[in-house]
């Protein structure tokens, strides 16, 4: 009888702990990455540069590209130096928009790349989604995983407090995510997988209920953690849609419309929230509301400077973002009239 058996694409190695960067050298030559170290590092534009400042006597054969905005014309450029050498791999330094850059870049040029996040705003740090900015606004390309994910909690821990709260936010979004995702299933047939769907719910799960917060290492790692199995369920499912729902529609409409207005993971936060408003489960609504009241993340779009009427206007403008997705808001296809009554409800609900 043969055995069946499904090949996951996923990072060769993980590191997770503090000083991380440090042994970036080693990691490169032993896991037969690149023996000598002829990489290009891609850096962000502060934090970035002073990591590769420290590390660049270990990589004496490497070259520095700095990542200037997220954009698709900046990944371009970077696909353009990739291949004015022969690079073993683009390692990429910094926050999630030098990863997306870089993932792009090393995807389109057929190059591996090495992760090393500095902060753990969202699950980009993983994921096979780059989210880059074009001249008509931002759109989600897909591409190949990272070779190898390095995390080094030193310099997490000096990112903003801001970001790396956010990235809670975007870990327990996966629940509404899943729950749209079911809701598809039954409404349209439309397909789930049970093990993209395990990874995304032990991601939220993980730090839905702890009591600790981005003050503690052990919280740190387990956010780390949670960012990467969201990487990895979406990896698996071959598409975002165990991690992106309802709430991530919220995310681009009002990215569009009140463009700076937030961050990715306090808005996944805030539309996850809402979305389980929608659907009337207030046990689970309660629960994400005290999580992201404990790590002090915005719940009502009043906390981001949203009006009711503007964050109305982005649930109706949210169904537009991804005319294929089925999610709570197109299932209650609220109208004009309904939406308004709703987001009121949601903001007094809130206090």
């Amino acid at each position: 009888m043969p055995l069946l058996a499904r090949m996951l694409p996923s990072p060769l190695f993980v590191d997770i702990r503090s000083g991380a960067v440090e042994d970036l050298s080693t990691l490169l030559n032993e896991r037969y990455i690149s023996a000598n170290g002829t990489v290009l590092v891609a850096v962000g534009a502060s934090q970035g540069e002073e990591i590769w400042q420290r590390i660049q006597p270990s990589l004496p054969n490497a070259e520095v590209f700095t990542v200037n905005g997220a954009s698709l014309a900046t990944a371009g450029e970077l696909q353009s130096a990739l291949g004015e050498r022969g690079y073993d791999a683009v390692v990429a330094i910094g926050g999630g928009r030098t990863l997306d850059v870089a993932k792009y870049a090393a995807s389109r040029a057929a190059v591996p790349m090495v992760a090393v996040a500095t902060n753990l705003a969202h699950d980009g740090l993983c994921s096979p989604v780059a989210s880059l900015e074009h001249p008509n606004g931002k759109g989600s390309f897909g591409v190949a995983m990272p070779l190898a994910v390095v995390v080094d909690l030193d310099y997490v821990r000096e990112a903003p407090a801001q970001m790396v709260r956010s990235g809670v936010g975007d870990a327990v979004s996966n629940l509404s995510a899943i729950e749209d995702w079911l809701l598809a299933h039954r409404e349209r047939g439309e397909p789930v997988d049970g093990l993209a769907i395990a990874f995304a719910r032990t991601a939220g799960e993980s730090v839905l209920h702890r009591s600790d917060t981005i003050a503690d290492e052990d919280f740190l790692i387990a956010l780390a953690e949670a960012l990467l199995l969201s990487g990895m369920a979406m990896s698996v499912a071959g598409t975002s849609r165990p991690c992106s729902g309802a709430c991530h529609e919220i995310i681009h409409a009002v990215d569009q419309l009140f463009p700076g207005v937030s961050n990715h993971g306090e808005l996944a936060g805030i539309g996850a929230l809402f979305a389980y408003f929608l659907r009337g489960d207030m046990a689970r609504f309660n629960q994400i509301s005290a999580c992201l009241e404990h790590h002090q993340l915005p719940r009502s779009p009043l906390d981001i400077e949203l009006s009711p009427e503007q964050f109305t206007s982005a649930v109706l403008f949210a169904p537009g973002t991804r005319p294929d997705r089925y999610t709570i808001l197109e299932h209650l296809a609220l109208d004009e009239q309904q939406a308004p009554a709703r987001v009121d409800d949601f903001v007094a609900h809130l206090g």
